[in-house]
C-alpha cells in the first residue's frame, strides 16, 4: 500500500490554527499522520524553536539575529517548552484512540548549525566542538521527544521521525553566510557531515523509530544521508540532478522509503499520481509500499484551503497508487 503524509507546517499564526492543523492532518492522513508546526505563531513554533523546545542538554535564548546558545535557559526557551507542551496536549486530545503509524519532525544538526549562534557570536557551524555538542544533545533530545509521544500516543505502532535538513546543501558546498555577511562559512566535509547526522539517525533508530531525512533545498548528496542511517529520505523531485534521480531509484529499490514530493506547495493541482508514474517510468521502476506520496515542501507559506486540499490531493494519489 502506497502512503500519503505531509511534511510538516501549516499555515496560519494562532493557537486555534494549531488546532485546526492538528484536525486536518488526523482526518486528511489517516494512514501517516504527524505532529504539524505552525511557524508563523514565532519563533518558539518555528522549525529551530521546536528543536531548542525539546534540548534539555543545552540553554538558548532568542536574539534579534535568532536563537543563540547561552549558559542557562532563557525566558523565550522556557516559553518554547510551554508551547510545546501544549501543542502536544493538543495532540493528545484530539487523537484518542488513534491506532497505526506516526511521524513526528526535528531539525536537524547541520541546519541547527546553521541557524543557532554561538554564545559570543556567529553561527555554531564556525565552531567544530560547539556543532559536535549540539549534534550530540540533538541525539538525546530526540529519545526524551520520542518517549513524551510513545506515552501520549500509545496505538501507535510504527514511529517515524523526520530530521528536517534543508541548510545541510548551503552547509556542504560552503554558503552559509557569516555574521557580518560578507563572507561564507569553511564548506563541511562529507564525512564530518556524515557522522554528527549518524549520531542523530542512530539515536532514532536506538529508539525504535524509523529516521527519515528532509531537505526540499538542491545540493544534497543523497548517498550521504542513505549511508548516515536514514531509512526514508523525503525529497522534491525537480530539485534533483540526472544522478540524484538513480539514488533516489537505488534507495526505494532498496527498501528504503521515498517520500516523493510531488504535491505543490502553493499552487492547486490535482494531476499527482501522473507525476509520479512519470517519475517512476523515468527510474524503470513500479509502485511500491515503500513509496510514499507528500507535498514538495511544508505548507507554511500555502493557504488553509489549499493546505487541506493538497494532504487530500496526496492521499488520493496514494490511493490510486496502491
Amino acid at each position: 500500500m502506497t502512503l500519503a503524509t505531509g511534511i510538516g507546517s501549516h499555515p496560519g499564526e494562532d493557537d486555534a490554527a494549531y488546532a485546526e492543523a492538528v484536525r486536518v492532518v488526523l482526518g486528511e492522513l489517516p494512514d501517516l499522520p504527524y505532529l504539524p508546526e505552525v511557524p508563523g505563531r514565532g519563533a518558539a513554533a518555528s522549525m529551530t524553536g521546536r528543536a531548542v523546545a525539546v534540548t534539555d542538554d543545552l540553554a538558548f535564548d532568542l536574539q534579534p539575529a535568532g536563537w543563540r546558545l547561552t549558559d542557562a535557559a532563557g525566558r523565550d526557551q522556557r516559553r518554547a517548552r510551554s508551547q510545546l507542551a501544549q501543542d502536544l496536549d493538543r495532540l493528545e486530545e484530539q487523537a484518542q484512540g488513534y491506532e497505526g503509524a506516526f511521524k513526528t519532525q526535528l531539525a536537524g544538526p547541520w541546519t541547527l548549525a546553521a541557524t543557532v549562534e554561538r554564545p559570543r557570536g556567529d553561527r555554531v557551524l564556525a565552531d567544530h566542538g560547539a556543532r559536535r555538542e549540539l549534534a550530540q544533545a540533538l541525539a538525546e533530545a530526540v529519545r526524551r521527544h520520542l518517549d513524551d509521544l510513545r506515552r501520549r500516543l500509545p496505538g501507535v505502532d510504527r514511529w517515524v521521525v523526520q530530521v528536517d535538513e534543508p541548510a545541510l546543501g548551503a552547509v556542504l558546498a560552503g554558503r552559509v553566510p557569516t555574521a557580518s555577511g560578507f563572507g561564507k562559512h569553511r564548506s563541511v566535509e562529507p564525512p564530518a557531515a556524515s557522522e554528527a547526522l549518524r549520531w542523530v539517525l542512530e539515536a532514532i533508530s536506538d529508539a525504535g523509530a524509523e529516521p527519515w531525512v528532509h531537505c526540499c533545498a538542491p545540493g544534497v548528496p543523497l548517498d550521504l544521508l542513505h549511508g548516515a542511517g536514514a531509512r526514508g529520505l523525503a525529497v522534491d523531485p525537480a530539485t534533483l540532478g540526472p544522478a540524484d534521480h538513480d539514488a533516489l531509484a537505488g534507495a526505494l529499490e532498496a527498501g528504503v522509503a521515498v517520500a516523493l514530493g510531488v504535491v505543490p506547495t502553493l499552487t492547486p493541482v490535482d494531476d499527482v499520481t501522473d507525476r509520479v508514474l512519470r517519475w517512476l517510468e523515468m527510474v524503470g521502476l513500479e509502485p511500491s509500499e515503500a513509496l510514499v506520496v507528500s507535498p514538495g515542501c511544508g505548507l507554511a507559506g500555502a493557504s488553509p484551503e489549499w493546505a487541506t486540499r493538497a494532504l487530500t490531493v496526496a492521499r488520493t494519489a496514494a490511493g490510486r497508487l496502491g
